[in-house]
């Protein structure tokens, strides 16, 4: 069932460097919504936060409040690989397992997080790849290598594979960013199918890709090189593209820097 994410306060460090301040946001359950500033501004590093990525990192470390309906995800005792079952996550590049076929890619999770019986993995990765729009382009090769699909497949791949696990939050950094056109707009129809059963929160670097997918736009900057990023605004995407609260975020939108 898809969550609630409830920020406040947040703030992430790289060792003594701060790279986001004092990030305060509410992003609501089966919706999208999108990261949009320039880079370096931290929209990537805050999207780790999310589902304690950044501690992957070494020497990253957070402070503030990250609530999931009621559980805060840093609070004590939390374990952050349950997190990350939780909130799933689709990278900037398709990262399908090489030596995994296409099946196995789908069944990693599963059978890292427990034992299912043949027949209930075959029904999951099904779902899967019918809930990543791809199984009717790769049911009859399901045990191929996932390397040998196109890059837009391989993307449509790993969803399939972060969607089995049944997480609550999925969220992309820049999930079309190496894609081209075509691929990109399967991507695109497949968020908007997706966010009827997931919370979905997406960084890009198109502002165009935005205003299709999202139903809420949240607007990153920072003051200047080496200072940490800041969340500027945060509203109904069809304001911040047409009237936004912040002088920034309407410089940015019309392209006037970034």
């Amino acid at each position: 069932m898809a969550k609630r994410i409830d920020v406040s306060g947040l703030s992430a460090y790289y060792g003594n460097h701060k790279a986001i301040d004092d990030i305060s946001m509410t992003v609501e359950p089966r919706s999208v919504t999108a990261f949009i500033g320039p880079s370096g501004c931290g929209k990537s590093t805050f999207l780790r936060t999310l589902n304690r990525m950044h501690e992957v990192t070494p020497g990253g470390h957070v402070e503030g409040k990250v609530m999931l309906d009621d559980e805060n995800l840093y609070g004590s005792g939390v374990d952050p690989v349950a997190v990350r079952r939780t909130v799933g996550m689709v990278f900037q590049r398709p990262n399908p397992f090489p030596t995994m076929s296409i099946f196995d890619n789908v069944a990693a999770g599963l059978r890292l997080n427990g034992s299912y019986k043949k027949s209930e993995l075959k029904d999951i990765v099904e779902k899967s790849l019918k809930g990543a729009n791809l199984w009717n382009e790769v049911k009859d090769r399901l045990n191929k290598p996932g390397s040998g699909l196109s890059g837009g497949q391989q993307q449509r791949l790993c969803i399939a594979r972060a969607i089995a696990v049944e997480p609550q939050v999925l969220l992309m950094d820049e999930p079309c960013s190496a894609l081209d056109p075509i691929s990109t707009l399967a991507i695109e129809d497949l968020i908007g199918e997706l966010k009827e059963r997931f919370t979905i929160v997406i960084v890009t670097h198109n502002m165009q890709q935005a205003a299709r997918v999202s139903d809420r736009t949240a607007f990153f900057n920072l003051a200047a090189v080496g200072q940490p990023g800041k969340l500027i605004e945060i509203d109904e995407t069809e304001r911040i593209f047409s009237n936004p609260s912040v002088q920034a975020t309407e410089d940015y939108i019309s392209g006037r820097f970034g």
